[in-house]
């Protein structure tokens, strides 16, 4: 018959356990904060989807996997960035929730959360009857501002007006 383990053996083992959960918590902890940082956290999108397409002069900094929200409710990620070679207009793909179906005359917005922060494409809807069927091109669209072009205007009107000798 074997002789029971001491008392400190048991609670050494214990909290090597107790250690080991910590650890695997942390580490699961920061796998969800790394989908998090990529956009990859909204696992839903992607089943019951339909796609949509929208081309704009300037995406900016668009990015694959950002948003499409309407009313800033998500519904739907952006699927595929490309260049048109005839127009030389930037074409984003997105995958759209059937939940959401969107009039004819929907327009698309590339917006920036916050002063900084990331872009993404907002969805105004518009008053049609009929909806965008699956695998359309959203007509009336608005490309994303480049902050470095408002301040290059805004010098070179300031510029400008000094040049010409006029005040404000």
């Amino acid at each position: 018959m074997m002789a029971p383990e001491p008392l400190h053996t048991m609670s050494r083992r214990s909290t090597e356990i107790l250690v080991g959960l910590f650890v695997m918590l942390g580490l699961v902890a920061l796998v969800f904060v790394s989908l998090k940082a990529a956009n990859l956290t909204t696992f839903g999108i992607g089943g019951d989807t339909y796609p949509l397409a929208a081309r704009f002069d300037n995406i900016g900094g668009l990015k694959a996997r950002a948003p499409v929200r309407s009313a800033g409710v998500v519904v739907g990620r952006i699927t595929g960035i490309s260049l048109d070679p005839k127009s030389f207009q930037g074409v984003v793909t997105m995958e759209i929730e059937r939940g959401y179906q969107f009039p004819k005359d929907t327009s698309a917005k590339i917006l920036t959360a916050g002063l900084l922060g990331d872009q993404y494409i907002g969805l105004e809807p518009g008053g049609e009857i009929d909806n965008l069927p699956p695998g359309a091109t959203i007509k009336q669209t608005q490309s994303a501002v480049v902050l470095e072009n408002l301040i290059g205007q805004f010098l070179f009107n300031k510029a400008a007006e000094a040049g010409s000798g006029t005040k404000p």
